[in-house]
């Protein structure tokens, strides 16, 4: 949506740019493979060989074998069809899964949802820096337990767990291993069968391939039923044409891998960099990233007293991409549940961000972002207002010099009730909306939790709009302080704006 000067990407754990050699498969396959693998004739045949090839090639880069790969639509799709079949085969006789309680989302909510279908999950705790308490973990395993669920590596703070201790104290009790190791692969070497794990799953995006697109690993004699109905493909586990197109882009991403780790070392002495630099200015930052067994790329800070949707907003300003944990059209206020899992108090959590590099980020991109953020805090950036939900009372709401710009989405505002008098303008197209806005007005922009506000602020100082603020944890945190408020005047006399 919004470009600003320099622009540096640091939220490669979120996803990866689509490398070039990956974007030139994708277009060769979607022009010359437009066969359906399923069918006999030759132009069906050769999509079918493309198929076979690209399952070679993302076995290959796990050591695993072709027939142990299942393509699906995401890593997130992986997670979900391992957990349910597997429970599925072993309810009612046993009843345990013991887990962490930092993995993605997708595995968590999947056994949120399990649990109202009779299993019980256990989750043994991990230390400040996220490693699995292996001297708990052994006391929880029993005979009731059939599934052990530990990622490799973690999304926020770049723990790499030592899994291959892990798959020796669950293979002493014949309890079957699932590892997510979607951050893992292209970060650090994956060999399944030195792991021991029995279910796994990845993703393409995060290597440089195409979005849409996972795969899920299943060793050789493991259960595994059939999730999704209606036709023969992926070994009849998951019917439904494949994409072959992303599949050949994952498989293309896959093989390049070995170029991946080769800069490891590179990214590790770039992060370290960052990390020294941020020390320098502010000294009393916090750092959650264990320093060693973690991701080259990953680091996890927090900034006491500095609010990371601020922080993240004027970090984007400048067109710096991090990430704050947490989404703007989300319905919960709750922070990172990884990072309270590590002890953080709620105020921390909402003040930490996520740095994560590739192999693309230079010194020169580095060097960027540690004189934006020197500045930032030397006070010599541009500041915006914030208002608070305490602050926001009828005396700002029906002021006459002040504009409330409401930067929700459609499904944001299904959610909640936007404030009285506010404009409704999109998020994602603010620039054809900032004709219409007045220059003389007091702006305050609105979003659901105060994320795309602030952005929406930043973005409209540099458009010289000189009295502009945004509300802090947004309509969430509004209604939580002002619920009479709330009531009463929520949803009246809202203005759609019409882009030009």
């Amino acid at each position: 949506m919004l470009r600003f000067r320099r622009e540096v990407y640091l939220d490669n754990n979120a996803t990866t740019k689509v490398s070039l050699v990956v974007r030139r498969k994708v277009s060769n396959i979607l022009k010359n493979c437009y066969g359906n693998p399923s069918s006999l004739y030759k132009i069906a045949r050769n999509s079918a060989e493309v198929l076979a090839e690209s399952r070679q090639q993302v076995a290959q880069a796990i050591n695993a074998h072709a027939h142990e790969i299942l393509f699906t639509g995401s890593a997130t799709e992986a997670n979900n069809a391992i957990l349910k079949s597997v429970s599925e085969h072993f309810y009612p006789r046993k009843t345990k899964i013991i887990t962490t309680p930092i993995e993605h989302a997708s595995v968590m909510s999947t056994l949120e949802f399990l649990k109202t279908r009779g299993i019980k999950v256990v989750y043994c705790p991990v230390d400040n820096k996220g490693f699995l308490n292996r001297a708990v973990l052994a006391t929880l395993l029993d005979e009731d337990t059939f599934l052990l669920c530990c990622m490799l590596a973690n999304n926020e703070i770049g723990t790499i767990q030592e899994i291959t201790a892990i798959s020796q104290l669950a293979k002493q009790h014949q309890i079957l291993l699932m590892v997510d190791c979607v951050q893992a692969l292209g970060k650090v070497p994956v060999d399944v069968q030195a792991l021991g794990i029995d279910y796994a799953s990845f993703s393409a995006h995060k290597i440089h391939g195409p979005k849409g697109i996972g795969a899920l690993y299943i060793r050789q004699n493991c259960l595994f039923s059939p999730f999704i109905h209606g036709g023969h493909q992926e070994a009849g586990k998951r019917a439904g044409t494949e994409s072959l197109h992303n599949i050949a882009g994952f498989a293309t991403a896959c093989t390049e891998i070995p170029q991946l780790l080769k800069k490891s070392q590179q990214i590790r002495d770039l992060t370290h960099y960052l990390v020294q630099e941020i020390k320098k200015i502010k000294p009393d930052c916090i750092i959650n990233s264990p320093e060693n067994h973690c991701l080259p790329n990953t680091v996890n800070i927090t900034f006491p007293k500095v609010n990371n949707a601020i922080f993240m907003a004027m970090l984007d300003y400048y067109g710096i991409s991090v990430s704050a944990g947490s989404a703007c059209n989300t319905q919960d206020d709750a922070p990172s549940f990884v990072l309270k899992a590590l002890g953080l108090s709620d105020t921390a959590a909402r003040e930490t961000l996520r740095f994560s590099l590739t192999a693309n980020t230079s010194w020169r991109d580095l060097r960027y972002v540690v004189k934006i953020v020197s500045e930032y805090f030397s006070g010599h950036r541009t500041p915006i207002n914030i208002i608070t939900p305490a602050q926001l009372t009828e005396n700002i709401l029906f002021d006459k010099d002040t504009y409330i710009l409401d930067v929700r989405d459609y499904y944001d505002r299904k959610l909640l009730k936007g404030l009285p008098h506010s404009h409704e303008a999109g998020f994602l197209s603010i620039r054809k909306y900032v004709n219409q806005l007045p220059q003389d007005k007091n702006i305050l922009t609105v979003c659901q939790m105060g994320y795309n506000s602030a952005i929406v602020a930043y973005y409209l100082k540099s458009k010289h709009f000189k009295n502009v603020s945004f509300l802090l944890t947004g309509l969430v945190g509004w209604k939580l302080y002002h619920s009479d408020l709330y009531k009463k005047y929520a949803g009246k006399n809202i203005i759609p704006l019409i882009p030009e």
